[in-house]
């Protein structure tokens, strides 16, 4: 029952984070129609800002959020407004030319962090990164409880914005119908580009929020892409809410399969129940949800 226990409890705590790379991607999705293939080299490019500022200004990871977050909200405006609206505008006989950009830019980013930072593995040593705590006979990762609180502070707060605030209630309106907000006088150039920023700084904050416990290396960037394409549609496309619990689930079924399978097996148990979402539920936990 223990080891049960703490796998539940190591698997909640992960996907909480995996949900904060799952809003990202499915905001993106919900607004502009496509899946961002370089959502995890953006959360790449974080994790070495927060790297950065760690080895040479001794900046902690969790106050590196102040830079990565914005760095990235810059980052994906201009990946939108200079890369993928143009292309967007451009009628062509391959629609999924946009997928592909996506993809190139993920490569370029890569190449980019490979050429500056070499392909060597990397790490941010933290006081807490290995330290732990016990409630009876279950261990927590200190670094990892904190990260989770953290991101549900974010979740919590883009719920607020996006229901709240002119803006997100434009993004709303244009992830459920664009050709109704153009009507209705929404400026969807500006909304893709402000989405585009949004979902960047959301992987951006994971990815910062990550390295005290994961090693960094310029390819990390493309198994997160797919655990957050995995998170996408088991959440439902362009739901927020499904992203969430896709998020948890994805953490759940790594955690179970690296406890009772092998940790060899993480990555395939969160596939296979992808595979079986996709062939008995292929909207995702989106059909049990509104936002």
């Amino acid at each position: 029952m223990e080891v049960f226990l703490q796998t539940l409890v190591a698997g909640i705590l992960k996907g909480g984070l995996y949900s904060l790379i799952g809003i990202g991607m499915t905001l993106i999705m919900g607004v502009m129609g496509i899946i961002n293939l370089a959502h995890g080299q953006l959360m790449m490019v974080a994790m070495y800002i927060t790297f950065a500022l760690s080895s040479f200004f001794g900046i902690d990871p969790y106050i590196s959020l102040l830079v990565s977050m914005p760095s990235l909200f810059i980052l994906g405006m201009a990946i939108q407004k200079y890369i993928m609206n143009p292309l967007m505008e451009v009628d062509s006989i391959l629609p999924e030319n946009q997928v592909l950009m996506t993809v190139g830019i993920g490569m370029v980013l890569t190449e980019i962090a490979r050429f500056i930072f070499s392909s060597n593995y990397k790490s941010v040593q933290t006081s807490y990164s290995n330290a732990t705590f016990f409630l009876g006979a279950i261990s927590f990762s200190v670094a990892l409880v904190i990260a989770f609180f953290i991101a549900i502070g974010f979740t919590v707060l883009m719920f607020w914005f996006l229901l709240k605030t002119d803006i997100g209630r434009s993004i709303r309106a244009t992830a459920q119908d664009r050709d109704a907000a153009l009507l209705m006088g929404v400026n969807s150039k500006k909304i893709t580009i402000i989405t585009f920023g949004i979902g960047s700084s959301l992987v951006a904050a994971a990815g910062t929020l990550l390295i005290p416990i994961y090693y960094l290396f310029p390819d990390i960037g493309g198994p997160f892409t797919r655990k957050a394409f995995v998170i996408t549609i088991l959440g439902g496309l362009g739901s927020t809410v499904g992203a969430i619990f896709g998020g948890i689930t994805l953490g759940l079924a790594e955690s179970f399969g690296a406890t009772y399978i092998g940790m060899a097996y993480d990555d395939m148990i969160g596939l296979i129940i992808f595979i079986l979402v996709l062939l008995f539920i292929p909207g995702g936990f989106k059909r049990f949800t509104k936002i």
